[in-house]
């Protein structure tokens, strides 16, 4: 964990709250720079993103291939229109960036390329294939003897490709307990709901029949989130042997009132009406945020 973690008490789930509303605010902007982008699948990660690089991941925007960082895979990677803005807000690159999102001349694109993007560990965009590169890092980091956690998130639309499932049988056959998977459940993919065209439930039951240690959280709770995180890096630190699937139920467009759980809105641009409710909306569901770190905090 980084050297400043600290107890997550109501200070810090208020921290990670503004932390994450101001990502959320950025990513809307992003996509109206770029004139579209996957806003719904974006909006469904951005807390589990948030918590991630702004408390548990050991990391230095200064020296983006320091051996002993953590890494990260967004095996879902047309979240990217959420991701780059993280990457741009923790340091790795300007925000000017993301002025020019996935146009012409750009090193941001809708799916991030690790050659052009500083801070990005892999690039991603084929649905099915982080997972397998996560693996990989992680039993690298077992057999050099780096202490390094390897977190990679994948959707729940993405695992009907069947490769995540090899991949998910090599990781607990090689015991590597550095490895977390954050499966973005929001239930809905670019062609409908997942129960419909390709049903994945009861994902965690999955998860544990191939070996992994689960847990099931809302995925825009910050506590459940922390709680779980902390939960599999103890796994690792205590020396256990499996990895760690969480479960993360989340709502697609979740903050942005007209977009949220609507399938149609995977992929979208917004006109300047649109891009001013979706700010909007956004300061509201921040206020309903805050008010729930106050009271459960």
């Amino acid at each position: 964990m980084p050297a400043d973690y600290k107890p997550f008490d109501k200070q810090e789930w208020l921290r990670l709250e503004k932390k994450a509303n101001d990502l959320r605010h950025l990513t809307v902007k992003t996509v109206a720079w770029g004139g579209s982008g996957h806003i719904g699948g974006g909006m469904s990660a951005l807390d589990a993103l948030t918590i991630l690089y702004h408390r548990f991941m050991k990391l230095d925007p200064n020296d983006p291939d320091w051996p002993d960082r953590d890494r990260f895979v967004l095996s879902k990677g047309h979240a990217a229109i959420a991701y780059a803005p993280v990457l741009v807000d923790f340091g790795y690159m300007p925000e000017e960036e993301l002025h020019i999102f996935n146009l012409t001349g750009a090193k941001i694109g809708m799916h991030l390329d690790c050659n052009k993007v500083r801070g990005c560990d892999v690039s991603t965009g084929s649905l099915g294939h982080g997972l397998s590169l996560a693996v990989g890092m992680a039993l690298a980091g077992q057999q050099n003897k780096k202490d390094y956690m390897v977190y990679c998130m994948t959707g729940d639309g993405e695992l009907n490709e069947g490769s995540n499932w090899e991949a998910a049988m090599s990781a607990a056959q090689f015991k590597l307990s550095n490895i977390v998977v954050l499966v973005d459940n929001n239930k809905l993919m670019i062609d409908g709901k997942v129960k419909d065209e390709m049903n994945i439930e009861p994902v965690d039951d999955k998860f544990k029949a191939f070996g992994f240690d689960v847990l099931r959280i809302d995925g825009h709770n910050m506590k459940e989130l922390n709680d779980a995180i902390e939960k599999a890096i103890a796994n690792h630190k205590n020396g256990g042997t499996k990895p760690t699937a969480i479960i993360m139920d989340t709502i697609k467009g979740e903050g942005i009132d007209f977009i949220a759980g609507d399938y149609t809105w995977h992929y979208g641009s917004f006109s300047d009406e649109m891009f001013e409710k979706a700010h909007a909306s956004l300061d509201e569901y921040y206020q309903k945020r805050v008010a729930r770190a106050e009271k459960e905090g």
